[in-house]
């Protein structure tokens, strides 16, 4: 029998079949081969009695992150809120740039633009090429967009403490009924995090992920970007990679760059590569072999 993993804690795997919901144990042969079933994973299973049962085989992966685990992502929601935190562009565009690497479609939603314009933000990321939403978290405007775009979809969502992720995926999915809290004035931060990952069935087909946050979402230990696959980790900038003076060009301050040359004629937004700048100054510390 072949299901969707939507609940890994401890060992036991929730595995959701076309007739229930079974909690399993895996088989010892994935410890041995190094292998951890995680959400999204679809395996096939041996049912036992009382809705038990046994992973015997996981199928192959389409896409994968490690920290949190999840596999067979769709779609990667980036929630930042516009202020109460104002966003954090970098930590954005490199996390933007990370899906993109592992082939997992980016969508950015901004909230909380009840009490701040969100436009310069959006308009960032729409030059880019990127699905954006604008939602209110006071009355619900724009969370509808979202849950269309996501129907039929494995999605993941993340996003800092305190952005407004779990009030968007209430409006989104009431029946989660995620703890929400007000944010620590004092300490500029919110103060609910979740603490496991899960997927949640959509009524119109699809799951979403709610994940523990930007935080455990590494970025350097496990998800490494060289230098020389950074450019096309920035979509915008793809049209542009091989129209350059130098074919060698790193697209960071050479005469002749066509990227360059399209931020300066605001074709591509100035903020985004400076991210990529940065990413690209931390991407040649790395030493390939080191990480083999």
């Amino acid at each position: 029998m072949t299901g969707i993993i939507t609940k890994a804690i401890g060992g036991l795997y929730t595995v959701e079949a076309s007739d229930g919901v079974y909690e399993c144990k895996a088989r010892g042969i994935f410890r041995k081969k190094g292998i951890s079933p995680c959400c999204g994973d679809n395996v096939e299973i041996t049912p036992e009695s009382d809705n038990k049962g046994v992973v015997e085989k996981i199928m192959p992966r389409k896409s994968q992150i490690i920290r949190p685990p999840l596999a067979n992502l769709d779609v990667l929601v980036f929630v930042s809120s516009v202020c109460e935190p104002k966003p954090n562009l970098l930590l954005l565009d490199e996390f933007i740039a990370i899906a993109e690497y592992k082939k997992i479609l980016p969508i950015v939603v901004f909230t909380k633009i009840d009490k701040q314009d969100s436009s310069q933000y959006a308009q960032i990321y729409t030059k880019a090429g990127l699905t954006v939403f604008e939602v209110n978290n006071i009355t619900g405007e724009g969370s509808d967009s979202v849950k269309s775009f996501l129907q039929g979809k494995l999605s993941a969502f993340t996003g800092n403490t305190g952005v407004g992720k779990s009030s968007l995926l209430n409006r989104i999915f009431p029946e989660l009924d995620l703890a929400t809290n007000e944010i620590s004035e004092k300490l500029g931060r919110g103060k609910h995090t979740t603490r496991h990952v899960q997927l949640f069935k959509l009524e119109n087909g699809g799951y979403i992920a709610d994940t523990p946050g930007f935080s455990t979402f590494d970025t350097n230990k496990y998800d490494i970007i060289y230098k020389d696959e950074l450019a096309d980790c920035f979509c915008e900038f793809r049209e542009y990679v091989g129209k350059c003076r130098f074919p060698d060009c790193s697209h960071t301050k050479e005469n002749g760059c066509a990227v360059i040359k399209a931020v300066n004629d605001g074709l591509i937004s100035k903020s985004r590569h400076d991210s990529y700048i940065s990413m690209y100054e931390q991407a040649k510390l790395l030493k390939e072999w080191e990480h083999k």
